[in-house]
């Protein structure tokens, strides 16, 4: 199957497909069987216990491993084993477990180096500043600006990045994925380490994320709040493989995914 659109059973189009998919580091099957399909505009979750897989998938998804077999399809377009830099140009996005950002630039050249995928100048152009240069300097600035403004981080716009705090170093890593402007958004425990009252802010922030710029999200996430206040639907690891799969409200009363947290 190649560069085929796939449409759901509700009509919506699959932004993302997976198909048996499969990864083994020498005899450990790390991903077994893993079969997602995740639509337009909606907002699903990955989530399992510790070691279940969830990161694996992700760097599956975003080329950082190749699998050992099966598909990973992107809107109908074949992108398995691509390389991440042309994964990402072509609509994937990602965040991390811990914060990866560059700390000794400030917030608004952080947002400015995700735009950078739609740089429209060329090597001589950037090199002696020449006028297509900077209005194109322009233009992001003002963009990353905007930004800035929907995860209320405007007003840092000039602090370097190491020197937000925590919850806001959160919410500008998402910024920057968002400024690669991706048709997928996989969010890699967005709320890890954050308090209550940071954890309400960021599930408005992904909400305004997905209603206004009809973003699809794939989340992990281990704050059971945030997964079942926001996501529609849910795939459960386990051991690397499905433990359990729909609506969200079903998959978290399963009694196989309880005791996969919880144990007997």
């Amino acid at each position: 199957m190649n560069d085929t659109q796939f449409v759901a059973s509700d009509g919506r189009e699959s932004v993302l497909r997976t198909e048996h998919l499969r990864i083994q580091f020498g005899g450990l099957r790390a991903v077994d069987d893993v079969n997602l399909e995740i639509k337009k505009g909606e907002l699903y979750g990955l989530i399992g216990p510790n070691g279940a897989g969830k990161t694996t998938v992700f760097n599956l998804l975003t080329g950082v491993y190749k699998p050992t077999s099966g598909k990973i399809f992107l809107c109908g377009k074949d992108i398995t084993g691509k390389a991440p830099a042309e994964i990402n140009r072509l609509g994937i996005a990602r965040t991390f477990q811990n914060i990866r950002l560059f700390n000794n630039l400030t917030v608004i050249e952080n947002v400015m180096v995700g735009l950078s995928n739609s740089i429209s100048c060329n090597i001589a152009q950037s090199i002696f500043r020449l006028p297509r240069h900077k209005k194109s300097e322009k233009e992001f600035y003002e963009r990353a600006l905007e930004l800035l403004k929907v995860f209320q981080l405007d007003e840092y716009k000039d602090y370097l990045a190491a020197n937000l705090p925590y919850g806001k170093q959160r919410k500008l890593e998402i910024a920057r994925a968002m400024a690669t402007n991706p048709t997928l958004l996989l969010l890699d425990e967005p709320a890890a380490g954050m308090n209550p009252n940071e954890t309400q802010e960021l599930m408005d922030d992904i909400t305004f994320v997905r209603k206004n710029f009809g973003m699809t999200i794939l989340l992990i996430e281990h704050d059971m709040r945030l997964v079942s206040g926001i996501c529609e639907n849910l795939t459960v690891l386990n051991f690397g493989t499905e433990l359990a799969k729909g609506e969200t409200a079903k998959v978290l009363s399963d009694p196989a995914v309880v005791k996969a947290y919880l144990g007997e």
